[in-house]
């Protein structure tokens, strides 16, 4: 027999992950989702890879032996990622780890990385891409094949905590978002890699990792025959606020500046309510 939803994140959110979720920015959660949500994740992400959106990418080089792809915002019309979003136990576990009275989400991105793909995902800061300010945030990283430590997702704990660091273009190193110079540089994390308090998990099927927006993060590419195929699904929580910028951010959510006022919660149809404190 299968335990319900709120007896596995009672199980597995415990007061000590709360803590090390606040106190590091990142946490491995093993063995959350069922079989059956596994399996219903993977349908959705083959769904996805046959019929790809207009804001899907391929994220690597033309002469790179692998494929790195990715798409975003796809919940609508993705019937298994409407699922799972909304059925399984990743919103209970985003209101465990924020402590919020609300929980909605903010958006879902595919990312796939086949056999022999070299190109990393480099060092960088999730939040500085969006529309958003606040620190009620998690990110979801959910893989449905077995991860190696050396191709899972790393994080330099405590980074969430500040500053912001400028985001920029992972092929080109461009800064397209903020104005150049108006934040901070990231570090040259992989130059000197001992000076920073890196984390990481291999993973399996079932297992997630959880992290901050602002968690300075990165992945290695794969090799060999793994497949590499992860779901990320992001959620925000109570002090979360509209913030439109004067540049594309990534997502793009077009039109929503011109229906939500800066300043004002995430009360619209593209951020529905997944979870709510009882």
């Amino acid at each position: 027999m299968v335990d319900s939803v709120s007896e596995r994140v009672a199980r597995a959110v415990t007061s000590a992950t709360i803590d090390d979720f606040r106190r590091d920015g990142a946490v491995v959660i093993r063995q959350i989702f069922t079989q059956d949500e596994v399996a219903l994740l993977g349908r959705g992400i083959e769904s996805n890879l046959k019929t790809p959106s207009p804001r899907a990418k391929v994220a690597s080089r033309p002469d790179d032996p692998g494929w790195f792809f990715e798409d975003f915002c796809n919940w609508q019309e993705n019937d298994a990622y409407r699922d799972f979003i909304f059925e399984s136990a990743a919103p209970a576990v985003a209101g465990a780890l924020l402590g919020s009275e609300t929980v909605r989400l903010y958006h879902d991105h595919l990312l796939v990385k086949e056999p022999n793909t070299r190109q990393r995902t480099p060092w960088h800061q999730d939040q500085p891409y969006y529309n958003i300010v606040g620190g009620d945030n998690v990110s979801m990283w959910i893989p449905v094949d077995p991860v190696t430590r050396e191709s899972t997702l790393e994080f330099v704990a405590g980074s969430h905590l500040g500053p912001w660091l400028m985001p920029r273009t992972f092929m080109d190193n461009q800064a397209k978002w903020f104005p150049e110079g108006s934040l901070a540089d990231l570090p040259d994390v992989e130059a000197d890699r001992a000076a920073f308090p890196i984390v990481g998990w291999d993973l399996q099927p079932g297992d997630m990792v959880c992290f901050n927006m602002l968690t300075l993060h990165a992945s290695g590419g794969v090799s060999g025959q793994t497949r590499r195929r992860a779901f990320s699904v992001r959620f925000v929580g109570d002090d979360i606020r509209h913030a439109p910028r004067p540049w594309r951010t990534s997502p793009d959510f077009p039109g929503l500046a011109e229906s939500l006022p800066e300043g004002a919660p995430l009360d619209h149809p593209l951020f529905p309510v997944v979870w709510q404190n009882a």
